[in-house]
């Protein structure tokens, strides 16, 4: 039952926030509470209509796409539905940094520039207006409410990278305190610190937790190894996202919590893909996002073969991404899920992963810490970053376009790394034309080899 400071919240205080903020949230929210419950062939039929009207109106407001039709030869009478998406080509990182400015529609409203956490090697700086923001906030709004807790119920959000927390003012620490959301640093972490964790989450008794599935199984385990109990603390639901979940981390977070785990699959520049229901299965988005699932050649493949998850959102009409190439793994599911919902399902995601490393004296730290210090360097490509030993790591870096690598960069890299890692850390840095591919056909950035 929803107490009534929550109700407090979800009715009006937080509906007040996003109408403050000009987002359409509330209004979208609503029509999803309705739209899951279609029966597929009708949210597949929706979605076309959508699509076609979304395609017709970046032809006319955004300048890459207008040129790309006219080179293709294309009219928006073309693309009358998801089948016919695959006349266009894919847009990827490099397309979109080299036509950066023509893919910001000529009709944009505010839009503010986000850069993608790195952990692929090439981060992505992109636009984001309020109608994509809008859209996304609605769609993890929805899924929250599916386990039973809502906007207002209290929560605690492990999560963060240094700049993300450095973020944060007067205004949005006020906010928090009003929705009973309370964020702790998980960006390094020792066992000092996973206890201090603990302890907040024990004084607190949050309903629900919120962050990286790495930091909230490291707090189990420990929890587990020490017997300390939080079953008993009330929370109804771990939902968990950025990084791949894997089973043994589900399996221990839902012992030492007393809890079930809810996964969500999505990413800063292709949005809030899929979530988990109670019943188990990941729906998509699917009245806002289109999910293409591709070989190894570029051709879709039918339901229930694996293959590269490519995006199309449909609320990005500022800075429209139309089957924008994700470097997952995943496959659509062809059975309708026990919860009721026509919404399509994705299954065997195996999405990119941040493993952690650690540092030379014990200290856990998430791979960001690393990534972090390479993403913000000029000349840098691509990189790799493989942790053979506490005291040996290997940087693979890929420089750009008439860059070097200086005395200057090495000594930003090194000193940088140092800084997480420990002054005795050795740190080899290696120039390579390209980053290759695991045995897998999947892509690794941060590898630690320490157990």
């Amino acid at each position: 039952m929803t107490g009534i400071y929550t109700r407090l919240v979800s009715k009006l205080l937080f509906p007040l926030h996003e109408r403050l903020k000009k987002h359409d949230t509330v209004a979208i929210k609503a029509q999803l509470e309705k739209s899951q419950w279609l029966p597929r062939d009708k949210i597949m039929q929706a979605q076309n209509e959508r699509l076609k009207e979304f395609i017709g109106q970046i032809i006319k407001e955004v300048p890459y796409y207008k040129a790309l039709f006219n080179k293709l030869g294309l009219s928006s009478s073309d693309i009358n539905s998801v089948d016919d998406l695959h006349k266009l080509p894919f847009l990827n990182k490099t397309t979109i940094r080299e036509n950066y400015s023509a893919l910001k529609s000529n009709q944009a409203g505010a839009v503010s520039s986000f850069t993608t956490g790195g952990s692929s090697g090439t981060p992505l700086t992109f636009l984001l207006g309020d109608e994509r923001v809008s859209h996304d906030v609605a769609e993890k709004w929805r899924a929250t409410c599916w386990w039973d807790v809502d906007i207002g119920d209290k929560e605690i959000v492990a999560w963060g990278s240094p700049i993300e927390l450095g973020a944060q003012d007067k205004v949005r620490i006020l906010r928090d305190k009003l929705f009973r959301s309370t964020l702790i640093p998980a960006f390094d972490v020792d066992e000092s610190k996973l206890l201090g964790f603990i302890d907040r989450i024990k004084s607190i008794q949050p309903q629900m937790l919120f962050g990286y599935p790495s930091v909230f199984s490291l707090i189990a385990k420990l929890a587990l190894v020490q017997n300390i109990d939080l079953t008993k603390l009330g929370i109804k639901v771990v939902f968990v996202t950025s990084e791949r979940l894997y089973p043994y981390q589900r399996e221990m977070i839902e012992k030492a919590f007393g809890a079930p785990v809810a996964n969500g699959y999505g990413s800063r520049d292709a949005g809030f893909i899929a979530h988990q229901c109670p019943s188990g299965s990941m729906h998509i988005s699917a009245e806002d996002l289109i999910v293409e699932i591709i070989d190894n050649d570029g051709n879709v493949v039918e339901d229930g073969e694996k293959g590269e998850v490519v995006i199309t959102h449909m609320a990005t009409s500022d800075f429209p991404f139309v089957r924008y190439r994700t470097g997952d793994i995943a496959a659509l599911d062809k059975k309708t899920c026990a919860c009721g919902r026509g919404l399509p399902v994705l299954k065997d995601i195996e999405g990119r992963t941040t493993d952690f490393v650690v540092a030379a004296n014990g200290t856990m730290m998430h791979g960001l810490a690393l990534i972090y210090i390479l993403r913000e360097l000029e000349g840098i490509e691509e990189f790799k970053i493989t942790q053979e030993t506490k005291l040996h790591t290997r940087v693979q870096i890929v420089l750009s376009h008439n860059s070097e690598l200086s005395s200057a960069l090495k000594e930003k890299i090194t000193s940088g790394f140092k800084a997480r890692l420990g002054d005795e850390v050795i740190i080899d840095i290696e120039i390579s034309q390209q980053i290759e591919a695991e045995v897998s056909g999947k892509f690794r950035y941060v590898i630690s080899k320490v157990t």
